[in-house]
């Protein structure tokens, strides 16, 4: 997921959060984990905490993992998800 496609659904959720209030915050949520991935990376290395590096390409690939989630249940018509027009 590139951060144009990040900044889109972003937008998207920031001017429908009124009637989405629960995907607004878990989008919130998705991208702090971004985030933390990336700010996390460098510290890790620094104090040597190898067994918690696996976390960050986790963090990395969120936001694509989340948004595929959400457009596999769109489509399966469990799901309506209204930011894809964002995409």
């Amino acid at each position: 997921m590139t951060l144009v496609q990040l900044t889109q659904i972003k937008r998207w959720l920031f001017l429908h959060g009124r009637r989405h209030p629960l995907e607004l915050c878990a989008w919130d949520m998705v991208l702090t984990a971004w985030v933390i991935g990336w700010v996390a990376l460098p510290a890790l290395l620094l104090i040597h905490e190898w067994a918690l590096l696996p976390l960050c390409p986790a963090g990395f690939l969120l936001p694509g993992f989340y948004a595929s989630w959400r457009v596999r249940l769109h489509r399966s018509g469990r799901l309506r998800c209204d930011w894809l027009t964002a995409l």
